[in-house]
């Protein structure tokens, strides 16, 4: 018998199949060609290691049947690309195109810094409103989020739908302040309220989280180009950086709200088109997919688990607050919508639409992942076994489920989503910047100067965004969500106590909200080195660090400053 199977045995199975942690299948994906032994044909080696080599899977020599080695290697390389296509080509280089024509449109009204940096007041509320929540969503939600989902569950949901609790805040805490005192960055009112050494420092922390962000939001949409059509990665960062640069250096705060507007639009729209379409090409419709994500355990909300380390109801209830408070009333990419409206009501308004807006929002791009898992969990030979990095596989769908065109369109959704942020923080920085430095420490400068040199800061943070965008592509990053909330936490959560502080409390100094400022940054640099708590959680330490010492230290270095109006008890008369 055994001489019978060294003789007349076939070969091993040619067959290949990729298995996918995620959703737990096998996918076919090819065969090894038959070789010629010693006169035998074989099939492909076993009782040997599979040893990736860069993208490459190198299978060295083994048996190919009983009692018969192969002296040939194998090099398995898995197919990269899903083909993009000229007409998704012609659609995504006509939107981009678009967005530098927009730019050099509003460039004709771009005289002043007012129009460069306020747009001269004349933003309507609902785009002001539309423009928040493009600024908020980001390539962050459209890609991060459904990979996140895919990956685990709905847990994260209760951080979005922590804005509405934060929402009446800044429209009555801190809106207030920015529109009646008439200031042009967030910094300017803590140096009315505290001093300027205070003042420099957290506009400081703010351009450098900025410049964090920057390369976030440039590196996801280039994961997603890349993927999809073989492009190298290095030049999607590069295109999107220098069209992104171009617009904004050109159209000021004006061109970003409303490409911002149109953004949003094509944003959700695909995000809606995909949710619908997912269940469509499923046997059993909605309820397979709903089946199909529920025994997975793919839909679980909530958790009240105690726990410092993982993303429990409790962490997210109070890390979202922090992180909203931050984002809605500290952030000045956000806080300048508000003072580009013409009245302090509609500005209002549209913070009420960004914050509303964050709850279908949230649904579709959370459904999407669930989708997403129910779908790939059917058609396993549908994936793609060279996407490492789960911030893909939205992208991936997209090209390869949907017809020519409109997967086009959806790809530009991508990059909408990227830009709406990518402009944002590039002209918010060139504000804070020219605003709270350069025309602060030289007041006598001319109003063109100024303008100048907001022009030179945005390039010069668009370039330093992709510098690191390029870097973050050579970095072990698995979950691009959870890294952007880590920079949230680490940078943004001190600058919210000092609000807090400056908003909400008569007795603190200037120095002692400094000093509580920088106790901040060393507690949260001493937290992240012990890894004892969840990253989201670095909302709330930070928050509390600095609210707490900056008051204590108040209590011995008195506040001698006159502090009438520029606190929540001494408000000045509404506006309008």
């Amino acid at each position: 018998i055994k001489t019978d199977l060294y003789t007349n045995h076939p070969g091993f199975s040619r067959d290949i199949l990729v298995y996918h942690t995620v959703t737990d299948t096998w996918r076919p994906t090819g065969k090894f060609s038959e070789s010629d032994i010693g006169g035998l044909t074989a099939g492909s080696h076993v009782t040997t290691t599979a040893v990736k080599w860069g993208d490459d899977i190198i299978i060295p020599s083994g048996e190919v049947r009983p009692g018969v080695r192969s002296p040939k290697i194998w090099i398995v390389s898995p197919g990269k690309t899903a083909g993009f296509g000229a007409i998704n080509y012609t659609v995504l280089g006509v939107y981009l195109l678009a967005l530098v024509a927009m730019g050099y449109y509003f460039s004709k009204r771009e005289s002043t810094t007012d129009d460069f940096f306020k747009a001269g007041r004349r933003i309507p509320w609902w785009a002001a409103g539309l423009s928040i929540f493009g600024t908020q969503l980001s390539a962050i939600t459209f890609m991060a989020i459904p990979a996140k989902t895919f990956g685990s569950d709905w847990r994260m949901f209760t951080l979005n739908m922590t804005i509405i609790m934060v929402a009446p805040l800044v429209v009555f805490g801190f809106l207030p302040f920015y529109r009646r005192l008439n200031v042009t960055t967030a910094y300017e009112f803590i140096e009315k309220r505290f001093n300027l050494p205070t003042r420099l420092l957290a506009s400081g922390l703010f351009i450098v989280f900025q410049l964090a962000r920057i390369g976030i939001v440039l590196y996801l949409p280039s994961i997603a180009l890349s993927v999809v059509t073989g492009v190298d990665i290095k030049i999607c960062i590069t295109v999107m950086a220098t069209l992104s640069i171009a617009y904004t250096v050109m159209g000021g705060i004006e061109a970003v709200i409303w490409t911002d507007v149109i953004q949003v639009i094509v944003l959700m729209g695909g995000a809606l088109l995909v949710l619908f379409m997912i269940p469509l090409s499923l046997d059993g419709g909605w309820n397979s997919m709903v089946d199909a994500a529920e025994s997975a355990d793919k839909l679980r909300l909530l958790d009240f688990h105690f726990s410092w380390k993982n993303p429990t109801f409790w962490i997210l209830v109070f890390g979202g607050i922090g992180a909203n408070i931050y984002g809605y009333a500290c952030d000045q990419t956000v806080i300048q919508r508000y003072l580009t409206t013409k009245s302090e009501k509609d500005a209002a308004r549209g913070i009420w639409t960004g914050a509303l807006l964050a709850i279908p929002a949230s649904l579709i791009f959370f459904g999407i992942g669930s989708a997403l898992y129910a779908f790939y969990q059917s058609q396993p030979e549908a994936l793609n076994p060279v996407i490492q990095k789960a911030d893909g596989i939205f992208p991936w769908y997209i090209v390869t489920q949907l017809p020519p065109g409109v997967s086009g369109l959806l790809i530009a959704g991508v990059f909408a989503a990227a830009m709406s942020s990518l402009d944002s923080s590039m002209n918010s920085v060139a504000t804070a910047f020219t605003t709270d430095f350069y025309r602060r420490l030289q007041p006598q400068v001319s109003d063109r100067k100024c303008l100048n040199v907001a022009r030179i800061v945005t390039v010069a943070i668009g370039l330093g965004g992709m510098g690191l965008a390029l870097a973050m592509d050579t970095w072990d990053i698995k979950s691009l969500w959870d890294q952007f909330n880590n920079f949230v936490g680490l940078f943004g959560a001190g600058l919210t106590g000092l609000f807090l502080l400056a908003v909400f409390t008569r007795r603190t100094s200037g120095y002692g909200a400094l000093i509580g400022l920088l106790c901040s940054v060393g507690v949260q640099y001493w937290l992240r080195k012990l890894d004892c708590i969840h990253g989201i959680l670095f909302n709330v330490t930070g928050l509390v660090s600095c609210f707490v010492v900056g008051y204590i230290v108040s209590l011995v270095i008195h506040n001698t400053k006159d502090i009438d109006g520029l606190t929540i008890y001494t408000l000045r008369k509404r506006e309008d």
